[in-house]
């Protein structure tokens, strides 16, 4: 009998046995709409524009916690570290059809994107009106990359609360398009790694990481980060990364910013708390102001230590959607 390491039943039923679990214990804000399709359980009046995602299961809470009133309509799950198949994506974009239009948010991993756009062009020849934002919020390749050399990561999910509190209060497809992609452009996430994922269907390692040494940059499936270093202190590690960070946003002296420190999975909750410590005070240092702040597990990768900072500068209608009413499984704000 082969050894097991997780509490799972057949390897071939972990995305669907998840979601029914999830489903099970916020029935009163989520449940299935279709085979992996999770939807708001009270749906949103058709008089105000839809918010549709999709991704691979073994991140949750992300992106499936996140479903609800005053962030997401719709979350498309594939298989474990799999984007959802076309058929799936058309059929909740089929679900959510109408009037005032769908905004379709979309990780930029090469996957997400294929699926997305074959189900997004056949959607619009049906006459669905939808538009999408593609996220790149991940900056290990290299400071001011192009956009489509860019990752989507965890900043994803502020970016779902400001999209979904603008969408409550009735914006357009149009304006919902601008606020978010006026919000993509000026977040920045990075990555660090100390062990690497694995994958619960196979137990199979992601990628290699030698005892002791940090990678930055690593991405949520184990894609190579920027390089390899002695696991340094949380201060030392928080300052690089932000560091790094800044020269991306190019934030002005009294900025206002969001700071949200990610963890991927198996890293503890007091070390992210020491980790946002040196980071707000190195923001606070250089004369930037946090409006918005988080330590939490929004997107984990399956065993993978280490944590993502992600960082963005907040216009004031950022600030005011961030702050909205919301209630999901996985963030709620009152």
């Amino acid at each position: 009998m082969e050894k097991r390491t997780k509490f799972i039943n057949d390897p071939a039923n972990v995305t669907k046995e998840l979601l029914e679990g999830y489903v099970l214990a916020y029935s009163d804000i989520v449940r299935l709409g279709g085979e992996n399709i999770i939807v708001r359980a009270e749906p949103k009046p058709e008089d105000k524009v839809a918010i549709v995602t999709l991704g691979g299961s073994g991140h949750e809470p992300a992106l499936s916690g996140f479903v609800g009133k005053g962030m997401l309509d719709v979350s498309v799950v594939g298989d474990i570290f799999d984007a959802p198949y076309a058929p799936s994506i058309l059929e909740a974009l089929r679900m959510m059809k109408r009037d005032v239009g769908i905004l379709l948010v979309v990780l930029n991993h090469l996957g997400d994107v294929t699926r997305a756009n074959e189900a997004f062009e056949i959607a619009k020849s049906e006459g669905i009106k939808v538009k999408w934002l593609l996220t790149h919020d991940d900056i290990s390749e290299g400071i001011d990359q192009p956009i489509e050399n860019r990752r989507g990561l965890a900043g994803c999910i502020p970016l779902f609360k400001v999209l979904g509190a603008a969408s409550e209060e009735g914006k357009s497809l149009d304006e919902l398009l601008e606020i978010g992609e006026r919000f993509n452009k000026n977040i920045a996430t990075l990555a660090v790694a100390t062990r690497s994922c694995t994958h619960p269907q196979t137990n199979a390692i992601i990628a290699e990481l030698p005892e002791g040494i940090m990678e930055i940059g690593m991405g949520q499936h184990g894609e190579g980060g920027i390089g390899r270093l002695p696991i340094l202190s949380a201060d030392e590690t928080a300052e690089i990364m932000l560091s790094q960070i800044l020269k991306q946003l190019k934030p002005k002296t009294g900025a206002k910013m969001m700071l949200i420190v990610n963890g991927v999975g198996a890293t503890t909750q007091m070390e992210l708390n020491i980790v946002f410590r040196k980071a707000y005070k190195l923001l606070e240092e250089q004369g930037y102001m946090v409006v918005a702040s988080r330590i939490d597990e929004i997107l984990t990768v399956q065993e993978q230590a280490g944590f993502q900072i992600i960082a963005g500068l907040m216009d004031d209608d950022h600030i005011y959607y961030y702050n909205k009413t919301a209630n999901t499984p996985y963030w709620k704000t009152f």
